[in-house]
């Protein structure tokens, strides 16, 4: 991605030739030779850096503190040219705004290895340091002026699903090398002109041309889930899922982490600003989202995938299997007081509909008949995405979560923290 500096200088011969000196394959070079204009450009290219002269008017070191001002929350370096040599000026630039301040004439040579390193310490501050690509704020200005030009371009928003949970089982030094893994399964996947940058912690961002970003998608899918096993110990492969430690998750079944991939094109639609972008993205994200493998979705191409996509209805209902009438009634009462439409059933039956949770009790030792039900449920489309939380006095945890539940909360439990797993769970549910 190219870097943009923004040369601010009325004069035509002297803005032509620091232009030439500083323009590269690596770094764009645009000219202003009025100050109305200038401030649209910082508006709408965000500069890395912008070089001023006192070649106008308007006092220099004023001029500084606006640009400043105007820049607050992007923080372009800011370098003031003047004809000035005096201690007190260069004082008055750099207390109001300006980084750096030179004295014309300037040796060309030494100009241009200044602002080489200018724009070298713009690009490292805002590089993540643990996987060495640009962070969250470049990403978006990296966007932000992709839009802009005219030639087409693609955009990749790449989610680690299930990211957080594998923190929680693996430590934060496991997450981090798989991060640094699939970052650099990225770049070693796209062209040199192309853009990798993070949004979050748990997702890349990529800018590359509409011809190859479909097939860039599939190949990372592919790849992903090709290398994904080698983070995981022998006894969470065999078992085919994450169970999360600590007082908090004890009894949680995570499932393993894999890729969503959205994308779109310029050529299907226009997009006039940053958060149209990631709207758009995110939102497919969500619908391209498969509970155990990678999948990706473009704009302009049908869900690679074999389900049917429902339009999203929020689903608030709740089936609680319990054979405890006592036990029953007050949890009835208590999530119809949160707001939940909740069911009863105490035979175990298939719901009619797809509720977004579903408590079961596990059933006595012999018979099992919430565990048998758990089961079921989970081999079936309707019900996969449905979460289950199966309380027990069974005090075998992975036998529970063998089964599909969600969560295996023993009993005697807290309701109040029921309550708490119930509305993270329908939240979850609901994307």
């Amino acid at each position: 991605m190219q870097s943009v500096t923004l040369i601010i200088d009325k004069r035509l011969e002297l803005s032509t030739k620091y232009k030439k000196l500083l323009e590269s394959d690596s770094n764009q070079v645009i000219i202003s030779r009025d100050l109305l204009s200038a401030i649209k450009i910082i508006k709408d290219s965000e500069p890395d850096l912008i070089i001023i002269s006192d070649s106008f008017d308007d006092d220099l070191s004023d001029f500084c503190k606006q640009v400043r001002a105007l820049t607050y929350n992007m923080r372009p370096v800011i370098v003031a040219l003047s004809k000035s040599a005096d201690f007190n000026d260069r004082i008055n630039v750099l207390n109001n705004g300006a980084d750096d301040f030179l004295s014309e004439p300037v040796n060309p040579k030494e100009f241009k290895v200044r602002m080489d390193a200018h724009l070298r310490r713009e690009f490292e501050t805002n590089t993540d340091t643990k996987l060495f690509i640009p962070n969250n704020k470049y990403t978006q200005r990296a966007i932000k002026r992709k839009i802009l030009e005219s030639t087409p371009w693609a955009m990749l928003y790449i989610k680690i699903q299930n990211f957080e949970q594998y923190r929680q089982a693996y430590t934060e030094l496991a997450s981090d090398k798989l991060q640094q893994t699939y970052a650099a399964i990225i770049k070693a996947s796209i062209a040199a002109d192309d853009y990798i940058g993070l949004l979050e912690e748990d997702s890349f961002f990529v800018i590359t041309n509409p011809v190859k970003a479909e097939s860039l998608a599939k190949f990372l899918t592919f790849a992903f889930d090709n290398v994904v096993n080698k983070f995981y110990a022998e006894h969470d492969l065999s078992r085919g899922y994450m169970i999360l430690q600590g007082d908090e998750f004890a009894g949680k079944r995570a499932n393993f982490v894999h890729f969503t991939i959205s994308g779109i094109t310029s050529d299907v639609k226009e997009y006039n600003s940053v958060s149209q972008v990631l709207t758009t993205l995110k939102n497919l994200n969500n619908i391209a989202d498969l509970p155990d493998k990678s999948n990706y979705i473009f704009d302009r191409a049908k869900i690679s995938a074999t389900d049917s996509v429902e339009n999203p209805v929020y689903n608030n209902k709740v089936v609680i299997y319990e054979t405890d009438d006592a036990l029953c009634t007050l949890l009835h009462t208590i999530f119809e007081l949160q707001g939940y439409e909740a069911i009863i059933s105490q035979n175990y039956a298939e719901p009619d509909q797809t509720p977004a949770l579903i408590i079961a009790d596990a059933g006595d030792l012999e018979k099992k008949n919430g565990l048998n039900l758990c089961y079921k449920l989970k081999q079936s489309d309707k019900f996969r995405n449905t979460k289950i939380i199966v309380t027990s006095i069974i005090h075998d945890k992975e036998l529970v979560l063998n089964t599909g539940a969600d969560l295996y909360l023993p009993k005697p439990y807290d309701v109040a923290n029921l309550v708490r797993w119930a509305d993270s769970f329908v939240k979850e549910f609901n994307g």
